[in-house]
């Protein structure tokens, strides 16, 4: 299954009518979508357009696209454990490589942990409070308590509440989560 412009390849000279050529040859069937509209705005949906609406952090209207909130999946993984001493406990998950990532800052994301559902909040970014270099994806789940090491979190990007930012020290940076904390209730409807 193709999208009707469809280009692959070399200088992406490769057409949905190549496909149909090898698969005639080779024996495979291809089969081309034509051009889908959301039904919300008729905005037309594309990879490109998708792309382009996370890289900058439109989450709602990439929602509308892909008809479903762009999700991220990862295993958590050992991290230096800030967050705790910040009253607000992470999940460092560790993403595959190559995977496209929304803009540094911080969402309101649900997150499925062993088929059960919650709510949270997602940073991404280098922690530049505390001068961080190496980017994290990280995920604060709201009013949950429980070990999540070494286990497999689908989180689903609802909407960015800010960009990354540097704050003065760790109680500057405890009073932005708080308030981000309480901004993310507000939209996934729990506050």
């Amino acid at each position: 299954v193709v999208g009707y412009n469809v280009n692959f390849g070399r200088d992406r000279a490769g057409t949905s009518e190549t496909l149909r050529a090898l698969g005639a040859r080779l024996g495979f069937g291809v089969e081309v979508v034509g051009p889908v509209a959301t039904a919300g705005d008729g905005e037309q949906v594309s990879s490109t357009r998708l792309r382009a609406l996370l890289q900058a952090g439109d989450m709602p209207r990439a929602r509308a696209l892909l008809g479903r909130p762009y999700a991220l999946r990862g295993r958590v993984v050992v991290g230096d454990r800030r967050g705790r001493t910040l009253g607000f406990p992470t999940a460092n998950l560790h993403l595959r490589a190559g995977l496209l990532l929304p803009p540094d800052g911080v969402y309101a994301v649900g997150v499925e942990v062993d088929g059960r559902a919650h709510e949270g909040v997602l940073n991404i970014g280098v922690r530049p409070t505390f001068a961080g270099k190496r980017r994290t994806i990280e995920v604060h789940l709201l009013d949950f308590d429980g070990d999540l090491y070494r286990r497999w979190l689908v989180v689903k990007v609802i909407e960015r509440l800010r960009g990354e930012q540097a704050f003065s020290g760790p109680e500057a940076l405890r009073v932005a989560i708080a308030r981000d904390v309480e901004q993310a209730r507000r939209v996934l409807g729990g506050g």
